[in-house]
C-alpha cells in the first residue's frame, strides 16, 4: 500500500522517491547507515554519518518511504533531525507503532471492508466488495477454476468477518482453497492460527504464517506490555478502561489505574488495541479476534489463564448487580444498552462459573441478568443458563437462590412453559416470604399475577397483583407500582370492566410520566391502544398512541414489548384497508419475535401474515402459510394444554366448498364471538342478543374450548383472523 502511495506520489518529487527496507535490521543505531546506503551516501572520516545525509538531502526534493519502522523505533528521533534540517524533505513510513515525533500525521490503515452477513448483495455486487474480492483472486490464484457461486457465498463472507478483513490472514486462508472448499474452510476457523500458513517463500518468514506475523509484533512489546496484552485477551467483544484496571486490579497490579492506562495507550499505537467510541457509551478498547487468540495462547502459556478468568467473571457479576436495579428506573435504556455492549463478555462469565463449579456466583449473576433476558432475549438463552445454575445450587444462600428461582420462572413463562414457570415462582415466593424479604416478595408476586393473566386465570391473576400493588405502594416503589397497575389494567381489560381499565391506565400514565420512566410510558399506552381498539374501535386514536409506544420502546431497547405494539399496529392498518403497511409492520414485530424466541408470537406474526396476504390476492401463498402454522400450533397445543397466549389455531384459508364456520362453532356462537371481539361486556352481549348472561357465559365457555383459548383478548384475535369481524 505504501509502496502504492509512493508511486501516486511520485510526480511531485522531482529529485526521486526512495524506498528503505527496515525490515532486515532490529538496531535502531543501523536505520541511518541504511538510509544512506540507499541514497548512495559515502561515510567521510570525522563527519557524522547523519549529519552527511542531511547535506545530501538540504535542498533536494525527496520522499523517503520507511518501511517496517516498529522494531527499530527508538530512530525515531534522527528521521526527527533529518526533517528539521531538510526542509523539502518528506517521510512516510510504515509501522505498527505510532513514532510521537513533532509534525506526524497519523494515518492509520483500515482493515478491507466487508459485507453485511445479514443483508448480502447479488454476487456481482458481493464480488467487489474488498475482503472478498482478495479472497477470490487469491483462491483463483491457487485452484483457477475457483468461483464466487449462491452455494459458498455465505461461507465466504463468513470466512472474511472471521478473519477481521486483515488481508494477511484471507491471502493465507485463500491458499488453502485447493485443499478445503469454502465451507470445510470455515469449519476449521476457531483454530485459524493453526490453519492459516504455508505463505509464499518468496515473503519474509513473519508474513509465512498469521502465527508468525503476530508473534513478531508481540516480541516488540516490552514484559509490562505484554502481560497486559495477555490478560486484556481475556474479554470478548472488547471492554471498557474501567473493566481493564477492575481486572488488573484483582489481579495485584501495583498501581493499576496508572500502568493499565499508559500500557493500553502503547498497545493502541502499536496496533495491538483500537478504540471506539460509541455515541453516548463510555470509549471500548478493542482487539482483533485474530490477535486475540494469539494473546489468548499466550495467557494459558504463561499459566495466568485461569486466574484471569476468574478476575474477570467477578468484575461481570459486580457490573451485573450494579446495573440491575437501575434497569427498573428512569435510566433503564442508558443501562440496558452497556448490558448489551457487554454481553459476550457476561456470556463468557457465566459460562466460567458454571464450568468451574462456583455456585453462588453463577446463580447471582443468573438472578442479576433475567430481568435484561426478559427485555432483550434471547429468553431460551437465559432459560439455559438459570436451569444450570439452580441444578447446581445445593448450599447457595437462600436470597440468592429466591432471585434466580424468581426469574427463570418469568423467563421460562415467557416461553410458554407454564406449568414450570408457575412451580418456580411459588418456590421463589415461599423463599422470599420466609426470609421476610419484602422486595423480592412483592417482584415474585407480581411475577405470578402476569403468569396467571397469561394463562386466563383472572381470579387468581387479581388477587396476586393486587397483593404485589401493596407492598410496592409500601416500599414507595414507583416502577412497581406502575408496571402493577398496567397489569392490574389488563387483567380488567380482559374482564370487561373498560372503566376500571381507564382509570387504572390514568393512575400508571401519570406516575410514570411523573418519574420520566418511558418503558412505563410506552407500556401504558400499548395497553391503552388495546383498550381503544378493543373497547371503542378507535383505531386512528389507537394508531397514534401504539407510534409513540413502538418509538419509546425502541428508545429504552425493549425487545419484549416493542413487537407486540408492532403487531398491533399491523392489525390497526389492515382494519383500515392498508394491506402493504400492515404486512410491512408485521413483518418487522415477526422478526423481533424471532430474535426473543417467542415461539407463540411467531406463530402468530405468521398467520396474521397470510390473512394479509389473502387480502392482497395471494391466496395460495397464503393458503399455504396458514396450513404451515396450524402444524405448528398444534405442535404447541400439545406440548402446553392452555396456550393462552398462543393464539388459536385458524382454519385453512377459504376453499370451495368450505364449512360455515371453523372449528365447529355454530352460528349462535359466532354472533356471540363477534359481539365479544366488538368489545362488549358480558351484560351487553345478553342485552344485545335479549339473553341471560348465565347463558352467555356458557357460550363463552363453549367457544373458548372450540378455539383453544381463554381470554377475551385472544378470542378478539381469532375472530381477526378468521375475519368474522
Amino acid at each position: 500500500m505504501a509502496l502504492q502511495v509512493a508511486a501516486e506520489l511520485s510526480d511531485g518529487f522531482p529529485d526521486g522517491v526512495f524506498f528503505v527496507d527496515l525490515a532486515p535490521i532490529s538496531d535502531p543505531a543501523l536505520v541511518v547507515p541504511t538510509i544512506a546506503q540507499t541514497l548512495g551516501v559515502k561515510e567521510v572520516a570525522d563527519h557524522p554519518l547523519l549529519d552527511l545525509v542531511s547535506a545530501f538531502l538540504r535542498e533536494k526534493q525527496v520522499l523517503l518511504l520507511l518501511d517496517n519502522f516498529e522494531q527499530v523505533v527508538d530512530a525515531a528521533e534522527q528521521v526527527s533531525a533529518l526533517l528539521t534540517a531538510c526542509p523539502q524533505l518528506k517521510v512516510l513510513v510504515t509501522s505498527r507503532e505510532v513514532l510521537h515525533v513533532r509534525g506526524e500525521q497519523e494515518f492509520a490503515v483500515p482493515t478491507l471492508s466487508l459485507p453485511d452477513p445479514k443483508r448480502l448483495p447479488d454476487l456481482l455486487a458481493l464480488s467487489r466488495n474488498e475482503a472478498v474480492a482478495l479472497f477470490i483472486q487469491r483462491s483463483q490464484a491457487a485452484s483457477p477454476k475457483f468461483q464466487l457461486t449462491t452455494v459458498n457465498a455465505t461461507a465466504i463472507t463468513e470466512i472474511c468477518m472471521r478473519l477481521d478483513g486483515l488481508p494477511l490472514a484471507i491471502e493465507l486462508a485463500a491458499s488453502r482453497i485447493k485443499l478445503l472448499p469454502p465451507q470445510a474452510l470455515l469449519a476449521r476457523l476457531d483454530q485459524r492460527l493453526a490453519v492459516l500458513t504455508s505463505g509464499a517463500r518468496d515473503v519474509p518468514e513473519r508474513h509465512q504464517t498469521l502465527h508468525n506475523t503476530i508473534e513478531w509484533s508481540y516480541h516488540l512489546l516490552d514484559g509490562h506490555e505484554q502481560r497486559l496484552f495477555r490478560r486484556l485477551s481475556v474479554f470478548v467483544g472488547g471492554c471498557t478502561l474501567e473493566a481493564a484496571e477492575a481486572v488488573c486490579t484483582t489481579l495485584g497490579e501495583g498501581d493499576a489505574t496508572r500502568s493499565v492506562f499508559d500500557g493500553v495507550a502503547s498497545l493502541i499505537d502499536k496496533s495491538f488495541l483500537r478504540q471506539s467510541e460509541p455515541e453516548g457509551q463510555e470509549p471500548r478498547l478493542l482487539m482483533l479476534e485474530t490477535i486475540r487468540e494469539y494473546g489468548w495462547e499466550r495467557l494459558n502459556e504463561s499459566g495466568e489463564l485461569e486466574e484471569t478468568r476468574h478476575a474477570h467473571a467477578a468484575y461481570y457479576l459486580h457490573l451485573a448487580e450494579h446495573i440491575d436495579p437501575h434497569l427498573r428506573s428512569a435510566q433503564q435504556g442508558v443501562w440496558l444498552a452497556r448490558l448489551r455492549a457487554e454481553h459476550d463478555n457476561l456470556r463468557a462469565a457465566l459460562r466460567w462459573s458454571i464450568d468451574h463449579g462456583e455456585k453462588e456466583m453463577a446463580l447471582r449473576l443468573g438472578g442479576a441478568l433475567w430481568y435484561f433476558w426478559e427485555l432483550c432475549g434471547p429468553w431460551s438463552e437465559g432459560r439455559a443458563f438459570l436451569e444450570q445454575a439452580l441444578a447446581a445450587s445445593e448450599g447457595v444462600a437462600e436470597a440468592v437462590r429466591a432471585k434466580a428461582l424468581g426469574g427463570a420462572g418469568v423467563v421460562m413463562g415467557n416461553l410458554g412453559d407454564f406449568e414450570q414457570a408457575m412451580a418456580l415462582g411459588q418456590q421463589s415466593l415461599a423463599l422470599f416470604r420466609k426470609l421476610g424479604e419484602r422486595p423480592g416478595t412483592a417482584l415474585s408476586l407480581y411475577g405470578l399475577g402476569t403468569m396467571a393473566w397469561l394463562r386466563g386465570n383472572l381470579e387468581m391473576a387479581r388477587s396476586r397483583l393486587v397483593e404485589a400493588l401493596t407492598l410496592f405502594r409500601g416500599l414507595d416503589d414507583p416502577w412497581g407500582i406502575t408496571s402493577v397497575l398496567i397489569s392490574l389494567a389488563s387483567v380488567a381489560l380482559e374482564r370487561g370492566e373498560y372503566a376500571r381499565t381507564r382509570a387504572l391506565l390514568e393512575e400508571s400514565m401519570a406516575l410514570a410520566r411523573e418519574q420520566a420512566d418511558k418503558r412505563g410510558i410506552a407500556n401504558a399506552l400499548l395497553t391503552w391502544a388495546w383498550l381503544l381498539f378493543w373497547s371503542e374501535r378507535e383505531f386512528e386514536q389507537a394508531r397514534v398512541m401504539l407510534e409513540e409506544s413502538v418509538a419509546l420502546f425502541r428508545e429504552v431497547g425493549d425487545r419484549e414489548l416493542e413487537p407486540l405494539g408492532e403487531l398491533l399496529l399491523g392489525f390497526v392498518a389492515f382494519l383500515q384497508g392498508e394491506y402493504s403497511r400492515a404486512r410491512a409492520l408485521l413483518e418487522e414485530s415477526l422478526a423481533l419475535f424471532r430474535k426473543m424466541g417467542n415461539q407463540s408470537m411467531i406463530t402468530h406474526c405468521l398467520a396474521s401474515v397470510a390473512i394479509v396476504a389473502v387480502a392482497q390476492g395471494q391466496l395460495s401463498w397464503g393458503v399455504r402459510l396458514l396450513g404451515a402454522v396450524e402444524t405448528v400450533r398444534e405442535a404447541l397445543v400439545a406440548r402446553d394444554p392452555v396456550p393462552t397466549t398462543k393464539p388459536p389455531t385458524p382454519a385453512r384459508a377459504p376453499t370451495a366448498p368450505r364449512p360455515a364456520y371453523p372449528d365447529g362453532l355454530t352460528e349462535r356462537e359466532v354472533e356471540v364471538l363477534r359481539l365479544v371481539a366488538q368489545g362488549m361486556t358480558d351484560a351487553q352481549v345478553a342485552e344485545q342478543l335479549v339473553l341471560s348472561p348465565h347463558t352467555i357465559q356458557g357460550q363463552l365457555r363453549s367457544i373458548y374450548q372450540k378455539i383453544h383459548v381463554k381470554s377475551r383478548r385472544a378470542a378478539m384475535q381469532y375472530a381477526i383472523e378468521h375475519q368474522l369481524i
